[in-house]
């Protein structure tokens, strides 16, 4: 019998075709996400399951099919999926590790030149026609070549976004990581530095750690307080790493230059105020939405389901205890 596949959404079409090839493939084709019964529905009747960041795949839905032989996420992170449930159940678990890195450090850059030059601030501006010619003290912003740029989180996406900075701005970079990482210090002459210093010497901080229970607001009123007031804060990692209600206080007060979010603590909701600030620019979760990094992934996520049914290893999977 010819395995089944349950695809929560669909994706770039080149996935889908590497799927089809070995499989009877289903794609929710509803331009929402899936409700939890339809989820746990048709994962009953899958042998694997390809899912997105915005599929909540608890225990409830794992149990649903505890034979499921593959759940591979269209994602780097996976924090929406109970990794705990899939291992007890010796479900494999894989990701598309590697493949955005580079989409998510450009889309970092951008916003921090947006912030920092207030692009989307004088954008409004200009639109609404408020422009009546140049003036000396219009916009003024700040200039990122030679500033200090903090990275917490220095693995692939914190590391090449510091090398873009560092060679292309010529910024200074220090950062804070679980382990220290020597080798990306020699390429991108980096320091590493406590989470504390960091907050305090950087004139630009960017977060890069996955959610866990320990990074759930890393960032938070305390620490937030102590970044100089002229800096400025980027978040492209998870939004929960983030204390939204005291982003916005600090922003609201300006106890700092700005911020700007790709991701956020409830989404889809944004904490309230933070709308109405002209010191934040905010992203809906489009880091990654480049071209070339979605269709690689769509290939990847596809990639990994093919490589478990069919027996083999993947480099992408996350709870390797499965293997034992």
């Amino acid at each position: 019998m010819i395995p089944k596949v349950f695809v929560t959404k669909k994706i770039p079409e080149n996935g889908l075709k590497l799927l089809k090839k070995h499989f009877n493939v289903k794609v929710w084709s509803k331009n929402k996400a899936i409700p939890k019964k339809d989820l746990i529905k048709n994962v009953k009747n899958a042998d694997a399951l390809l899912c997105l960041l915005t599929d909540k795949i608890d225990k409830e839905v794992i149990k649903a099919n505890p034979n499921l032989k593959a759940i591979s996420n269209y994602a780097v992170g996976f924090d929406n999926i109970d990794i705990e449930a899939a291992t007890k159940y010796k479900i494999p678990v894989a990701n598309t590790a590697g493949v955005l890195s580079h989409a998510v450090a450009e889309h970092t850059i951008g916003l921090m030149l947006a912030v920092a030059k207030r692009i989307v601030e004088s954008d409004k501006f200009t639109r609404a026609g408020k422009y009546k010619g140049w003036e000396p003290m219009m916009f003024l912003g700040h200039c990122l070549r030679g500033k200090t740029l903090g990275i917490v989180g220095y693995g692939r996406i914190g590391s090449i976004t510091a090398e873009i900075a560092h060679k292309g701005l010529k910024m200074n970079v220090i950062y804070y990581s679980r382990n220290r990482k020597k080798d990306l210090e020699r390429d991108h002459k980096s320091v590493f530095v406590s989470l504390n210093e960091l907050m305090k010497k950087s004139d630009v901080i960017s977060l890069h750690v996955p959610l866990t229970k320990e990074t759930k607001h890393l960032i938070n009123s305390k620490r937030l307080s102590m970044m100089k007031k002229t800096a400025y804060l980027i978040n492209t990692s998870r939004g929960p790493v983030l204390d939204e209600k005291a982003l916005f206080h600090i922003l609201k007060n300006k106890k700092i230059a700005g911020a700007a979010i790709d991701v956020f603590e409830h989404e889809p909701n944004i904490t309230k105020g933070l709308k109405n600030l002209n010191n934040i620019v905010m992203t809906p979760h489009i880091a990654s939405a480049a071209l070339e990094a979605r269709e690689k992934m769509s290939e990847v996520a596809a990639q990994n389901i093919i490589d478990i049914l069919k027996g083999r290893k993947t480099k992408n999977l996350v709870n390797k205890e499965v293997l034992k």
